[in-house]
């Protein structure tokens, strides 16, 4: 069986996506979030780190879960209730969390940006949606309907895709930042794209998108951001040699 150092690829992990370097939301944290007891046979995969995606990667036989969104956001104490039956089960069934959000969104080739834009075969995209000096998201020049680029975002995603039409009905300038970003359409608008792709967004982003004159696309929080954990797995399994498996547990949303 094979087998891996957890802080090495703690190590590599956080060396490659600038974990320290790229600022995240207030009580995000970026890295190891739980050890185990140092070894690694099986990577799992998943966007969220939970009790039920924890469950499924034990029963995967993994004893890494490399996720998106982590355990921690903000204060999570005291370690009673449910909070202490989940740090019981990574415990007891020694399984480490790797959780890279902000990083990995903006990691230029293993990030969900990029994934995604490659995914929808947009060619040399450029840096967009610049927060605190980082840019998190990719831009690129096209000339396609919106009609084909939906059908197209819908077959990368594997899922369903609302379109607000409130720009031009051929798409030339499009911007893409997964996840949630659809209540910064303002920003993305003042970058100058005519077309935004993102995971989700409040109901009032209808109105502003038809005021400002920009197409929205919300593909899913949860599928636009399966595919950075994807290819750092990936990625991981190739370095280091061991196994790794997606864990899937869509939210809907």
């Amino acid at each position: 069986m094979a087998n891996a150092s957890l802080a090495q690829i703690v190590r590599h992990c956080d060396t490659m996506l600038r974990t320290r370097d790229i600022k995240d939301y207030d009580g995000a944290v970026n890295g190891l979030q739980v050890q185990n007891r140092g070894s690694v046979t099986k990577i799992a995969a998943a966007v969220d780190a939970s009790p039920a995606t924890a469950r499924k990667a034990i029963a995967a036989g993994a004893n890494l879960m490399i996720v998106h969104h982590g355990l921690f956001w903000n204060r999570r104490q005291p370690w009673t209730g449910t909070n202490y039956e989940l740090l019981h089960l990574l415990l007891d069934n020694n399984l480490a969390v790797y959780s890279s959000h902000l990083p990995l969104d903006a990691h230029p080739k293993l990030g969900n940006n990029i994934q995604l834009c490659q995914a929808l075969g947009f060619k040399k995209p450029k840096p967009f949606f610049t927060q605190d000096g980082f840019p998190l998201g990719l831009q690129t020049v096209a000339r396609i309907t919106r009609d084909e680029l939906a059908l197209r975002l819908s077959r990368s995603v594997r899922g369903r895709v609302e379109v607000i039409p409130g720009g031009p009905k051929t798409c030339k300038r499009i911007g893409v930042v997964t996840g949630g970003a659809g209540s910064e359409l303002a920003k993305a608008a003042s970058e100058g794209v005519d077309t935004f792709i993102t995971g989700e967004g409040p109901h009032w982003t209808f109105a502003l998108a038809e005021e400002l004159v920009v197409n929205v696309l919300y593909a899913g929080h949860y599928a636009t951001e399966t595919f950075g954990v994807k290819a750092l797995s990936e990625h991981l399994s190739q370095k280091f040699g061991v196994p790794w498996v997606f864990i899937d547990h869509p939210t809907g949303l």
